[in-house]
């Protein structure tokens, strides 16, 4: 089948012809039949004419490749359309149920990669001040609530930086650091439950498997707050 362009609008005829290569036995009467039994539902001209999407004849696809490779009742394969429109994929053509797809990596969920990276910024407090748009006694409030960590030598890495500029960010909506101690104490739970797992482990497989862990951590905790957020605004 030559592929329609998106939007096009075919004719029950032209369907037909779409499916005949893969079907050679379906007709105009089979795709009226489907359509009667809810398994395709084309949209209507004016003067009642049906017009089939790109999409409608990849669902009819669907149908008759179940009704002749796997012997579904119509019952079943309008179930598994029903789950394809929640999301799900077509299955193999072994099994042929639909699957779910893989979650979609989160792109503010740092990798294992990225968080076994040893940091090399290191930044004075006036330099950071100066990075994030905050105040000498902003930097300060931050550090004395614990949510900045500065060296033995009063230096600032990199994580510091990210959650400087987070505070900074929220404090144009009125979110103070003593609001954010909560994330600090749930931070640190986090990298307690880390620590845990990783055990006795020492060096690089020690490392490794922490890193593993932590971005394994860090993406249950955004999936957790993702859906909590649709939860409210869905």
């Amino acid at each position: 089948m030559s592929p329609q362009a998106p939007g096009a609008r075919l004719t029950v005829g032209a369907v037909v012809r779409a499916l005949e290569p893969d079907f050679p036995d379906v007709t105009i009467s089979k795709v009226r039949f489907l359509e009667a039994e809810g398994l395709v539902t084309p949209a209507r001209t004016a003067s009642g004419y049906r017009q089939f999407t790109p999409e409608d004849v990849e669902r009819l696809r669907y149908v008759l490749r179940a009704q002749r490779d796997l012997f579904w009742p119509l019952k079943v394969i309008k179930d598994n359309l029903e789950a394809i429109n929640r999301g799900l994929t077509p299955g193999d053509a072994v099994d042929g149920r639909p699957q779910s797809p893989p979650p979609t990596p989160d792109p503010d969920v740092p990798d294992a990669a990225d968080l076994a990276a040893r940091p090399e910024l290191r930044l004075t407090a006036p330099e950071l001040a100066r990075a994030t748009g905050l105040g000498p006694d902003e930097v300060s409030d931050l550090a004395s609530h614990g949510l900045l960590r500065p060296d033995t030598a009063g230096l600032h890495d990199e994580a510091d930086l990210r959650v400087a500029h987070a505070a900074a960010g929220l404090a144009t909506y009125g979110v103070q650091p003593r609001h954010l101690r909560a994330f600090r104490a749930a931070a640190d739970r986090e990298v307690g439950l880390v620590e845990q797992v990783v055990g006795a482990r020492r060096g690089a497989d020690a490392q490794r498997h922490a890193a593993e862990v932590a971005h394994l951590c860090l993406s249950l905790h955004a999936a957790l707050v993702r859906g909590g957020l649709s939860g409210r605004t869905g």
